[in-house]
């Protein structure tokens, strides 16, 4: 069983699609095994997306990810990574398949209503990031 996060971005928070995302994961067999609403300091989503901090969207993201409350999410299943990249779609909407949540819902590439981790290895890291042992259901 695989694990990773994902996050309703602020974007997806204020527009009211929290439900529609939560459906969409659990309509394709994916379970949530962790979730809460939190708000991100600015300091806490520079320490989130360390990764990009020489990228030229590093400081707009940053700013964009601490703009209102996101939903955190420990998401797990079977190739689940794979599964919830498929159905967030491509990072630019206008790239995104149709039927993804993006292509969907997104209103451009940063204001994309969510993120989900691409590797294990990233997956480990951002979900240490925002949830201890006790806080995922097993």
């Amino acid at each position: 069983m695989e694990r990773t996060l994902s996050i309703i971005k602020p974007d997806g928070v204020s527009r009211g699609l929290i439900g529609e995302v939560i459906r969409r994961f659990e309509k394709n067999g994916i379970r949530i095994a962790a979730m809460k609403m939190i708000r991100l300091t600015r300091k806490q989503a520079q320490g989130f997306y360390a990764v990009h901090r020489e990228r030229p969207f590093f400081d707009s993201l940053t700013q964009f990810m601490s703009s209102g409350p996101v939903v955190v999410m420990v998401l797990e299943g079977e190739n689940v990574i794979e599964k919830n990249r498929t159905l967030m779609g491509a990072t630019d909407p206008a790239k995104a398949a149709a039927g993804t949540i993006r292509r969907d819902f997104a209103t451009e590439i940063e204001k994309n209503v969510v993120h989900g981790s691409d590797s294990p290895e990233t997956a480990a890291f951002e979900i240490g990031y925002f949830f201890n042992r006790f806080e995922i259901v097993a």
